[in-house]
């Protein structure tokens, strides 16, 4: 089983608009609700390629159920979320048909107290028994310590569960120097981390200050990996156009998943840039185009690096 912590949880709302335009009123022509946050979004696409996941962090108010309703109907997917006070935020995504752009509007999330955060990380270490991975993605929620994800990750280290860490700011800076197995933070992350706009430098030292490998997301310039075995490179043949909202955990659930069948670290990239393009051609975040997956892994080939200076 893959653990997914997503602390911060959401109902994602998909507006769909002809053209979005400042100051206007708009007709919208679809709308869509899906449980949301960035590892509930993992854990369903983890769930599409047949990996088993269990998503964990808070739950509360009526939104709150709503997420869990929908989890509940979510093949594959195992709801182990905690009930809070507080409601679970919302988040809302409106498509313009025209462009094809995506505006994004994020809630903060609701008030965790200190006794609903202890009672999470006695959960959690619970959980960990019988994961083989985990997740830590996302933002916190207002009152969760800025240093959760640190501590998070030396009780998965404790219990000798490989970890992943995908979210940014402080809670990035402390929780690399907790030597999660790996991080993914896209190229704004890495700058504000390493304070080095140079993918190649920034990837190094964010090695140096503790992650054990690196795969840094660099938009429409693919990915870059930096780990033990090597360092590697791989793009997407042409540029997707759609909704990039679950690029990037499309991302993290093709490394989980390949981490899971013991592949080799090309082919994890090569499958986290053709996951991550079919998520730009979904409709919605946790999903992802089949047949754009199936077609770019052929031509999508992750190169080695031979120097990062």
């Amino acid at each position: 089983m893959i653990l997914t912590v997503t602390l911060n949880t959401a109902l994602d709302i998909t507006y769909r608009v002809g053209a979005l335009r400042p100051h206007a009123s708009h007709r919208v022509s679809a709308v869509t609700e899906r449980p949301g946050g960035k590892g509930v979004n993992v854990a369903r696409v983890l769930a599409a390629l047949g990996h088993p996941a269990t998503v964990t962090g808070f739950a509360g108010g009526a939104t709150g159920a709503a997420v869990r309703e929908r989890l509940a109907e979510t093949a594959g997917v195992v709801d182990a979320l905690l009930p809070v006070a507080g409601a679970t935020r919302r988040t809302i995504a409106v498509v313009d048909e025209l462009t094809g752009d995506t505006t994004q509007l994020n809630e903060p999330g609701p008030q965790i107290a200190p006794a609903e955060w202890g009672a999470f990380l006695d959960h959690y270490e619970g959980l960990l028994a019988g994961a083989s991975a985990v997740a830590l993605c996302g933002s916190l929620p207002p009152g969760v310590p800025v240093g959760a994800y640190a501590g998070l990750i030396k009780a998965a280290r404790a219990a000798a569960v490989p970890v992943l860490l995908d979210t940014g700011g402080e809670p990035l800076r402390r929780g690399v120097a907790a030597r999660p197995d790996l991080i993914k933070p896209n190229a704004d992350e890495l700058a504000e981390l390493t304070g080095s706009h140079d993918p190649a430098r920034a990837t190094q030292d964010a090695r140096r200050r503790g992650a054990r490998a690196v795969v840094a997301s660099l938009g429409p310039r693919g990915l870059l990996a930096l780990t033990p075995e090597g360092t590697w490179r791989a793009l997407p043949p042409t540029r997707e156009h759609g909704n990039p909202t679950g690029a990037g955990d499309a991302a993290v659930a093709a490394l989980l998943s390949a981490q899971a069948e013991q592949l080799p670290w090309p082919t994890r990239l090569t499958r986290a840039v053709a996951l991550s393009a079919a998520a730009v051609r979904a409709p919605t975040a946790g999903e992802f185009d089949r047949a754009t997956y199936e077609k770019l892994l052929s031509q999508i080939t992750a190169t080695s690096v031979i120097s990062m200076s």
